[in-house]
């Protein structure tokens, strides 16, 4: 029954997703990556389906193949005076569930204060949060469906917004063939309170994506589409690809190129254009018996780039 219900839900919630268009959006932070592992292959990955605990934010069905009782931690430095951080736990339910609580945070630092004639009158500070529960459940031998519910506030000085969503996911994963199939639904919702009534949508985000280990190969690679509810760009522009170099079986090195992000921060200067490596990443990381470490290197601002750290351990 429990089956049933949750691959019903999912299922019709990646439908409607399906026909729904992006606009001017708010709580954009949920876009930025979470997993270190997920931002070296470009930003954008729902089917690693590793014992990685910051794998949760970005697919709720990879939250069963993570250790029992694991403590996962990230930081990431951002533009110039902002920091974005998160935190999850996660613990085995049964034999084919797994519920895991995390949050995230994004602080923008301070800034001044002025009036419309440019005296300033003080500092304020703007940050945003997110807060949320997760279940993850094997549907089948092969088959994971999870669901993450959530509650984001922003906060812009004496401004605030509040809003609800949530996240569906469900991974298809064969160990011998080492194929992995995924889709998400992410940030299904709308916010509860808005800045001076302005309500606006949340940052929806469909996403399907395939990764595959060649057989008795050392490389892993990887294949994401993106924001699919929305169609203002060209197919090209959603793709997401990601490759590994799996040193071992505690080691890998990998890169990324995010087509997406190459167009939303090209400058032109004069009659030149430069993405100035944005669609680029890069990352690495080890995987001990107990504690795990991975960092990457991206670009998510035209103002600078950011390094990413993840560390998670098995209590």
């Amino acid at each position: 029954m429990m089956k049933r219900v949750l691959l019903t839900v999912l299922l019709s919630t990646l439908a409607m997703m399906s026909h729904a268009q992006d606009s001017q959006t708010a709580f954009n932070f949920l876009r930025l990556p979470v997993s270190a592992h997920a931002a070296a292959l470009g930003g954008d990955n729902i089917t690693l389906a590793d014992d990685d605990a910051s794998l949760v934010f970005h697919n709720p069905a990879l939250l069963n193949n993570v250790s029992d009782r694991t403590l996962g931690l990230n930081m990431m430095t951002y533009m110039q005076g902002s920091v974005t951080g998160s935190a999850s736990y996660s613990q085995a339910v049964g034999e084919r569930g797994t519920w895991g609580v995390q949050g995230r945070f994004i602080s923008y630092g301070e800034m001044k204060e002025t009036t419309y004639d440019n005296q300033q009158t003080g500092t304020f500070s703007a940050k945003d949060f997110a807060v949320g529960g997760t279940f993850a459940y094997g549907l089948t031998e092969h088959i994971n469906g999870g669901i993450t519910a959530k509650m984001v506030a922003s906060y812009i000085g004496h401004y605030n917004s509040i809003a609800a969503a949530v996240d569906l996911g469900l991974n298809y994963y064969n160990p011998d063939s080492e194929w992995s199939i995924a889709a998400v639904a992410r940030n299904l919702g709308g916010q509860l309170t808005a800045y001076e009534d302005d309500f606006e949508r949340m940052p929806l985000d469909l996403q399907l994506g395939v990764t595959k280990r060649l057989i008795g190969s050392p490389l892993r690679f990887s294949a994401t589409l993106v924001r699919l509810n929305d169609w203002q760009y060209g197919i090209g522009k959603h793709l997401v690809l990601g490759a590994d170099l799996m040193l071992s079986d505690q080691f890998y090195v990998a890169a990324g190129y995010n087509a997406m992000r190459a167009s939303e921060m090209k400058i032109t200067a004069g009659d030149e254009e430069s993405s100035h490596g944005a669609a680029l990443s890069l990352g690495a990381g080890m995987t001990l018996e107990r504690l795990s470490l991975h960092v990457a290197y991206g670009k998510y601002h035209v103002s600078s780039s950011s390094l990413m750290i993840n560390f998670s351990y098995i209590l």
